[in-house]
């Protein structure tokens, strides 16, 4: 059977894509990059906003009109909290909740996987590995329909964590970690598990492969880490994607964001930035957010102003069924929205650009990616994009490599250190 695969939305996703890919080519199948060649569709969805949900429906309606014979199965997010109209759409055999790679190959009629909960052997379309070290979240957000879909924080065994990276540091020169709160990671394990111990001891029993974390809160990320991306960048990424949302505290209170303010927000970022140089730092903003007032937009702006970001994703507030948002009335006029969004993003390209000319002339740690033409792009250890003579010998056959950053543009080019 020829299998067409698609993902929508966040990395942890990615990760359950590649789990169920895994499972397919384990039962036979061959996956393709077109619907046309295909005899089965599988997407996996998302439903962080309503665009993203509207997007799925749009694809399924597409493949189905590309190919109308397929059976598509939709599965992930969308589908844990679907109420019959993923069903319902042209050609779906079969919706499964959540990242159940076996339930997907019964909904296409193939055998059960040989490899069900081995985790990810290798990633056959990317440089980097991911690793989902935890699902679910424990936390309730009012406007997060994640925790609807995913559950509650479930955090996979140290040694089976261990394992699987160790596979995967044979084949990738990074490993990013992922999941859904990889924050709580431990915390229902009990022995003192926790985040920080997992890194270290990944670093300990896994060598010559780089870890990055991906999203994790600001409050959540103790001297420990903070020790590893001080001391050892060429294993942690010295790189934080820490979502802030609002830096008004009456909206994070509605937002349901209890275990931080403005001000502890703003602490903590400012101790990680002390200690680690070079710094890659993100944040997540949420936009016109049920009650939001221009003065609470003005307390986000100074807050963006004055903390060391190097990047921002901006979301205008998308309301999302049997969320408590959905009950504290109307989000900001759209008008009002759009302006505040576009404030916010102009804001985050000065910071990315005042990184880039400050990182210009210096060293930097790339893991090498896709190549297109006589180019490679690459990503060094603060985050940064940059891109990299494909042929040039100082390239071939590596798959990471030091060197100096120089202006292109508005990006960065590396050349040999």
């Amino acid at each position: 059977m020829n299998v067409f695969l698609y993902t929508f939305g966040c990395k942890a996703n990615q990760y359950d894509t590649e789990v169920v890919r895994q499972h397919l080519e384990d039962a036979g199948c061959r996956v393709v990059g077109l619907p046309e060649d295909a005899d089965a569709a599988v997407v996996n969805s998302c439903t962080v906003t309503h665009v993203g949900e509207a997007k799925l429906r749009t694809l399924v309606r597409r493949v189905a009109r590309r190919n109308p014979g397929i059976r598509t199965v939709v599965m992930g997010c969308a589908a844990a909290v679907d109420d019959g109209r993923i069903a319902r759409l042209p050609n779906v055999a079969g919706v499964v909740p959540g990242a159940d790679g076996g339930a997907v190959a019964r909904a296409l009629s193939l055998p059960e996987p040989r490899t069900a909960g081995g985790g990810v052997r290798r990633f056959a379309a990317l440089s980097r590995a991911l690793l989902k070290i935890q699902d679910g979240c424990d936390e309730h957000c009012t406007f997060c329909a994640t925790v609807l879909a995913r559950g509650a924080s479930r955090s996979r065994p140290p040694e089976e964590l261990v394992r699987e990276a160790g596979g995967l540091a044979t084949a990738h020169a990074e490993i990013v970690l992922t999941g859904v709160h990889i924050g709580a990671y431990g915390r229902d394990l009990g022995s003192g598990w926790s985040l920080s111990r997992l890194v270290a001891l990944l670093v300990e029993r896994v060598s010559g492969v780089r870890f990055r974390l991906t999203s994790i809160e600001a409050t959540e990320l103790d001297d420990a880490l903070v020790g590893l991306m001080a001391s050892a960048p060429e294993r942690v990424a010295p790189h934080l994607h820490a979502p802030l949302q609002s830096g008004s505290d009456r909206l994070l209170k509605r937002m349901g964001r209890h275990w931080y303010t403005a001000a502890t927000y703003r602490s903590n970022v400012e101790r990680l930035a002390s200690c680690v140089s070079p710094l890659g730092l993100g944040a997540d903003l949420i936009v016109g957010f049920p009650g939001e007032a221009e003065q609470d937009h003005r307390a986000t702006v100074r807050m963006v102003e004055a903390l060391p970001f190097t990047y921002l994703h901006v979301f205008p507030y998308s309301t999302r069924r049997g969320t408590a948002a959905a009950r504290l009335g109307p989000p900001a006029a759209s008008a009002a929205a759009r302006a505040r969004s576009a404030e916010l993003r102009a804001l985050g390209e000065v910071k990315a650009e005042a990184h880039r000319r400050a990182r210009a002339g210096g060293r930097a740690d790339l893991v090498l990616e896709a190549r297109r033409g006589g180019e490679r792009e690459a990503l060094s250890e603060d985050y940064l994009s940059a891109v990299v003579p494909a042929d040039a010998p100082w390239v071939l056959g590596r798959s990471r490599v030091s060197a100096r950053l120089v202006a292109r543009g508005a990006g960065l080019e590396a050349e040999c250190a």
